[in-house]
């Protein structure tokens, strides 16, 4: 059994405890009976047993209803720890949280292409054990790796099948991080990592369905149903940067013309600018910077991006219908530009009047948005019940 894994613990009746602490600590066994109508001895055993590994505490007395002040329970968030990688592509990085997810420590590599999957995979495996460094105390207590990957991602083998900006196919990620770290990994596209992390960590209560888009690099997206992730059929949901906008447009990375993100990603909101306003080479931060410094044309350019990428939520609101959509990456740093043109192209697009309400967001996760995903691919594994 590898180091850090949870399923010598895990059962049904665990899980559904413990996600109930999670979600409604302090809170007392007797709580927890009724609530999740287990009976008063089922809680108490299995109570006393996730006390025993560590998982649960018990913290001070509740309110008396009547008979003696009940002992309330606690997740020990620092009693076990999660290894989160955000790979690529330009960059791998790498977090250490406690079950909270609580930064503990994060390390970084540069990535730089042309790069084999020999190459990727060291650079990887590196910056991993750079972030364990040091940590020998906790060591013990890591229950898992979570990978948040860019592109197509056979989730069940844990094999990047194709990283398009990289250009890579087949990467073993999962066998080779299992045997050089002895722990449980966990891959998956960065897209629905990030939303599997929204929907933990990104405080939007409860929601049946939520939308969560990534526009930076490139372009992706993860649905989470009922709190789970969708994956389709062959485990290509959420590649909405691939939807065609233009048929006649630019050559994506993916070989086909057109692809939503030929105009939202930063680089080719670098491209417009240096095609139309700029002969010197131009990054999208800086179109961002002269834009809110005054630069109409930059604000131009930032706007018709906005405009896009509210036709493409558009398109995904009239397929899936989800009741809320958060927008993350580095290009919604142009918040205060792009936002409210999203809003408006949906409100104009959209089929019905609840449709165009559709509440659109920026994530409040920030840069570790996918991060925190990648966490989260782990306490999934530890808390649902399903």
């Amino acid at each position: 059994m590898r180091q850090g894994t949870f399923r010598w613990m895990k059962s049904v009746n665990k899980s559904i405890i413990l996600n109930k602490i999670r979600a409604d600590a302090p809170i007392s066994r007797a709580q927890i009976a009724k609530e999740t109508k287990l009976t008063p001895p089922t809680v108490s055993s299995n109570v006393k047993e996730l006390i025993d590994q560590g998982i649960v505490i018990e913290s001070k007395l509740g309110e008396s209803q009547g008979g003696r002040k009940p002992t309330m329970l606690l997740i020990n968030n620092q009693g076990f720890y999660v290894v989160g990688v955000d790979a690529g592509p330009e960059m791998i990085e790498c977090i250490l949280t406690d079950l909270s997810g609580e930064i503990i420590k994060r390390t970084s590599n540069k990535l730089t292409t042309p790069i084999t999957n020999t190459e990727f995979l060291a650079v990887l495996k590196e910056c991993i054990h750079s972030c364990l460094q040091g940590i020998s105390t906790t060591r013990k207590k890591i229950i898992g790796i979570g990978v948040a990957m860019h592109g197509v991602v056979d989730v069940g083998a844990g094999t990047s099948l194709f990283a398009p900006i990289l250009g890579l196919t087949n990467i073993p990620i999962k066998e080779e991080l299992e045997k050089e770290f002895e722990l449980v990994v966990k891959v998956e596209n960065d897209a629905r990592a990030m939303a599997l992390g929204e929907s933990w960590f990104g405080d939007h209560g409860e929601l049946t369905s939520m939308l969560v888009m990534n526009i930076g690099r490139g372009v992706g997206a993860g649905l989470v149903i009922d709190g789970k992730l969708y994956h389709g059929a062959q485990d290509i949901a959420g590649e909405v940067g691939h939807m065609t906008i233009d048929l006649y447009g630019e050559i994506c990375e993916c070989g086909n013309r057109g692809c939503l993100q030929t105009f939202t990603t930063g680089p080719a909101i670098a491209r417009r600018a240096m095609k139309g306003i700029s002969p010197d080479p131009i990054t999208a931060e800086k179109v961002y910077e002269l834009a809110i410094g005054g630069n109409d044309e930059f604000a131009t350019i930032l706007k018709e991006t906005g405009r896009v990428i509210g036709i493409g939520l558009t398109n995904l609101i009239h397929i899936i219908n989800p009741q809320k959509i958060v927008l993350g990456g580095g290009v919604t740093k142009a918040e205060e530009l792009i936002l409210p043109v999203i809003l408006k192209t949906i409100e104009e697009r959209a089929l019905t009047p609840r449709a165009k309400q559709t509440e659109v967001t920026i994530t409040k996760l920030g840069d570790d948005a996918t991060l925190i995903g990648a966490v989260s691919l782990l306490l999934v594994d530890v808390f649902d019940p399903n």
